[in-house]
């Protein structure tokens, strides 16, 4: 089974929320796939934000996790890191800065650019996050699915 992790700063807005969406996804599609989230600085155990789990309910979406912070060794293991940000994507490199292959296989969620943190933001921001999220996770996912 192959595996993909979202990344963020806190593990408990962005990166859960797109893992809730992924895993759905998965489940949809019937894909062979894991998904996951940590964060860059996040503290182990926090509860994922009300914000982030009022929209997953809203679309369907069960979701349970508490945060926790990314390790080489998640690296490693993941066949593929998807980052809200360069800033996260440079964080994840650093941890493996002495192995090329891990550090190709760390990318930017959004081809177009970093994904800003909603925290403190309203409800609506978080909406408009998930909406954002459905449309480009299917696809990021979908290259995990092409032969190597």
């Amino acid at each position: 089974m192959r595996s993909a992790l979202f990344i963020c700063t806190g593990n408990t807005c962005r990166s859960p929320m797109a893992e809730g969406i992924a895993k759905a996804w998965i489940e949809t599609s019937g894909a062979d796939l894991f998904a996951g989230s940590a964060g860059v600085a996040a503290v182990d155990g926090m509860d994922t934000s009300p914000e982030t789990l009022a929209v997953l309910e809203r679309l369907g979406i069960g979701f349970e996790g508490r945060s926790k912070g990314l390790s080489r060794d998640m690296v490693l293991k993941a066949d593929a890191l998807f980052c809200m940000t360069a800033s996260h994507q440079a964080a994840a490199r650093l941890l493996v800065h002495d192995d090329e292959a891990a550090q190709a296989k760390i990318h930017l969620l959004d081809p177009d650019g970093d994904i800003p943190d909603p925290i403190g933001c309203p409800q609506s921001v978080y909406d408009e996050l998930a909406a954002h999220l459905q449309g480009i996770i299917p696809s990021q996912l979908a290259t995990l699915l092409e032969p190597s």
